[in-house]
């Protein structure tokens, strides 16, 4: 998957059009999140960060659903009409997701949220049949009585209603256009008018254009600054419960936390620059993501999962602190060790031959992405497989690495800061943290505890903190993890 937004740089007058290659399983994860939401009352999603960005309006989509029944009266061309104002597209050629066809009194549709597709069989105006089948063989799945067929975007809109928000587009955009030319700038004037118009007709003639969710306040009919609808408030209308009747975990909230507080101002510094040049209507900043307090405004009630949680989290629980300490496997957290910093590199390739001896992992964490490098070349010359994994490395390449220290295709890892939150690695029985006294975010209590904690997966495992002296980062990591082995073994 790749996602580059919207940009530009006025300093080298380079602009950065926003493209995406989305995994098509993604999308119809995506789509299939919010469809079940607004279908039953037992849903899991399972999100990321951009749960808590712009989404279209979670009524708008729900009353854009078409409900089928077996026996049902229909008329035939509304509903293909219907299929196409859901943004379905017809194709009778390549049967493929978010399109439809027609055969006779024969309809098939395949959901943008399923794997499977729906056929629609009719006599005259009656529906005299509803069945699953399988996209690709037609091969009947299942014999249905009803279904609903969701919209295959999140962004739709009943005509009169688009008729309005175009009106409001192109109000905002003679005001924004004649405030341009007043203030001297011609070129983006002119540049905002091209564009806006060409959104302006793609929506008339399509009912969609690309980058429309940067006019979704007006199609939302929102008041300018007002929070845009994100996933989260699809929990609202889920049915059979109340509004504020769901609960979010939040995993490793120590870092989620910050990068829901952090979502707001980059999206705002970018969206900017676009505005002051012509690139998008003001209109454009209310397509954002919710501030840190619309979020805690939004969500009811929220469990925090952490083994280091920070100063919010523990102020949010009032003391109501579960503590899982206790391992099913009944592993204990390692035991420490340190050693002098003098002599480390020597100390580090004893205990990695030792360990690749046993057929057994290493990670090691330095400082630098430059140091992981040069310790990886020194280690090979001293004929240990290993490879280094830092932030220059590709997400997919990552997952690779990893995969092949499981497998025993080298025996040590050298990283810098990717040895943390989210790695389960049950074949790792010693971490090396390098220069652990070290003061800085590195080498921070919390991220000293992380690091630790990846060798607590192995009944053998150690833990190494190459220092000249104990900071008290490292003894409040040490204390830590300390209490922990105490409540574990008693």
């Amino acid at each position: 998957d790749y996602y580059q937004p919207e940009a530009y740089i006025p300093q080298r007058d380079i602009y950065i059009e926003k493209d995406a290659s989305r995994n098509d399983d993604l999308d119809r994860l995506r789509l299939a999140a919010t469809s079940s939401l607004l279908s039953r009352p037992d849903v899991i999603v399972v999100a990321s960060v951009s749960c808590i960005f712009g989404l279209g309006s979670p009524e708008n989509y729900k009353e854009r659903v078409l409900a089928l029944a077996k026996g049902q009266t229909i008329n035939r061309r509304e509903t293909l009409i219907a299929l196409s104002d859901m943004q379905y597209t017809r194709n009778d050629i390549a049967f493929e997701r978010k399109n439809f066809r027609v055969r006779g009194d024969v309809v098939e549709v395949y959901p943008a949220y399923e794997q499977y597709a729906i056929r629609i069989e009719l006599f005259g105006d009656e529906i005299e049949g509803l069945q699953l089948i399988h996209p690709t063989t037609g091969e009947v799945l299942a014999e249905e009585t009803h279904v609903f067929i969701f919209p295959a975007v999140h962004y739709v809109l009943p005509e009169d209603e688009r008729d309005r928000a175009l009106q409001q587009i192109r109000d905002e955009l003679d005001e924004s256009v004649m405030a341009l030319r007043h203030e001297g700038k011609l070129l983006e004037a002119q540049r905002l008018l091209s564009r806006t118009r060409y959104d302006l007709e793609m929506i008339q003639e399509v009912g969609y254009c690309s980058g429309i969710e940067n006019y979704s306040r007006h199609f939302d009919g929102r008041a300018p600054g007002e929070r845009p609808y994100a996933m989260l408030d699809y929990y609202r209308f889920v049915p059979d419960r109340r509004p504020d009747e769901w609960l979010v975990f939040i995993d490793e909230s120590h870092v989620t936390i910050p990068q829901i507080r952090a979502m707001y101002n980059g999206d705002q510094a970018r969206k900017r620059v676009l505005v002051e040049h012509g690139f998008r209507l003001p209109s454009a900043m209310d397509n954002r993501p919710l501030t840190f307090e619309e979020f805690e405004e939004l969500v009811p009630q929220v469990v925090y999962v952490s083994a280091t949680p920070a100063a919010y989290e523990l102020e949010k629980s009032e003391g109501s602190v579960v503590e899982q300490v206790i391992r099913p496997t009944g592993l204990l957290d390692p035991e420490i060790e340190i050693r002098p910093a003098r002599g480390q590199v020597a100390e580090l390739i004893r205990e990695c031959q030792l360990r690749a001896e046993r057929n057994e992992r290493v990670l090691v964490t330095v400082l630098t992405k430059r140091m992981a490098e040069d310790l990886t070349a020194y280690l090979d010359d001293q004929k240990l497989r290993v490879r280094y994994l830092h932030s220059e490395i590709d997400t997919l390449e990552r997952l690779e690495i990893l995969r092949a220290l499981r497998e025993g295709d080298f025996d040590v890892l050298v990283g810098v800061n990717l040895l943390r939150e989210g790695l389960d690695l049950p074949e790792v029985s010693l971490v090396c943290i390098v220069d652990a006294d070290k003061v800085g975010f590195l080498r921070s209590a919390t991220s000293l505890i992380q690091t630790i904690g990846r060798a607590a997966r192995h009944e053998k495992a150690r833990v190494i903190l190459f220092a000249d002296e104990v900071t008290p980062q490292m003894q409040m990591a040490i204390d830590e993890t300390e209490r922990r082995r105490t409540k574990q073994l008693a």
